[in-house]
């Protein structure tokens, strides 16, 4: 144990020198993140979760050496604009500081989420591992707010691709939940507008029916609401085949409730759907 935390030691020092040094930014940040890998993996094999008194987050003076360390080589990835490196280290991080502090855990995994959300679309399937991920961490120390916000963006990010399903059972899930706490209740219709809209967009009459009176049983009072009527209408224009209905309930609800993009552009997908199948019955009169 002792060798391997002279190693660790000896790696760290040396990567303080190259980000104290002269150098090219992008080598000296590259050189300091594989100095600060190899001491923050060689802390770990020594099992060195040893916690002081005093310990600031991210501070080297003492506490958990490899979560503090792979804190520091989160910073590198950030400095050279590596996300998805950055937000594997600050989990790693986490990881180990989950041995010796909830609080930091917690800490890392809010900077993890931070660094996922700089992550471009391109990479929406990485931001969706690692936002599963926090969800599970903040679960599982029972903070259920932080949970919830990052499965939502889960179930955001599966809608962009598609994923119509997963997205559903996230938000139905959520709103499950949220019935049983006061202070969340008034977010229910929300997550069953959002689910409703997921429904829409997978184009099966039958299921949005099916789901409405679920989420009516779910929740008594959703049949009451703008929320739910907007969605029994859009189907109704879906069924029907009918663009202009379709384009006049999105205009009306739009104009009372502002919708986001992320709707907007799910609502825009099952506009196309419809546009589609009215061409292809003219072609075939």
């Amino acid at each position: 144990m002792g060798d391997q935390i002279g190693r660790a030691e000896e790696f760290e020092k040396k990567a303080e020198k190259k980000l104290s040094g002269w150098g090219l930014f992008g080598s000296k940040y590259e050189d300091a993140a594989d100095l600060f890998d190899k001491a923050a993996n060689s802390f770990k094999l020594a099992k060195s979760y040893v916690k002081s008194e005093g310990m600031e987050f991210g501070d080297d003076s003492g506490g958990d050496k490899a979560g503090s360390t792979y804190v520091k080589l989160a910073n590198c990835h950030l400095k050279l604009e590596s996300k998805h490196e950055a937000a594997q280290a600050y989990v790693d991080a986490a990881h180990c500081y989950k041995k010796t502090s909830a609080n930091e855990a917690i800490s890392c995994l809010e900077l993890a989420e931070i660094a996922e959300l700089y992550e471009t679309e391109q990479n929406i399937e990485q931001a969706i591992v690692y936002f599963e991920k926090a969800a599970d961490f903040f679960q599982n120390e029972e903070v259920t707010t932080s949970a919830n916000q990052c499965k939502q963006k889960v179930a955001q990010f599966a809608a962009q691709l598609e994923q119509y399903q997963k997205s559903i059972e996230i938000y139905e899930e959520i709103a499950r939940q949220s019935l049983n706490n006061n202070l969340l209740k008034y977010g229910v219709k929300g997550h069953l507008l959002n689910a409703g809209i997921c429904q829409l967009c997978k184009a099966d009459a039958v299921a949005i029916n099916n789901a409405l009176e679920r989420y009516q049983e779910l929740d008594p009072t959703f049949s009451g609401t703008r929320e739910y009527r907007f969605i029994a209408d859009i189907a109704a224009a879906v069924d029907e085949e009918d663009v202009v209905k379709f384009t006049d309930v999105v205009k009306e609800f739009d104009s009372m409730t502002p919708l986001d993009s992320w709707k907007t552009t799910l609502l825009l997908r099952v506009k196309e759907k419809l546009k589609a199948k009215e061409l292809e019955e003219d072609d075939l009169t």
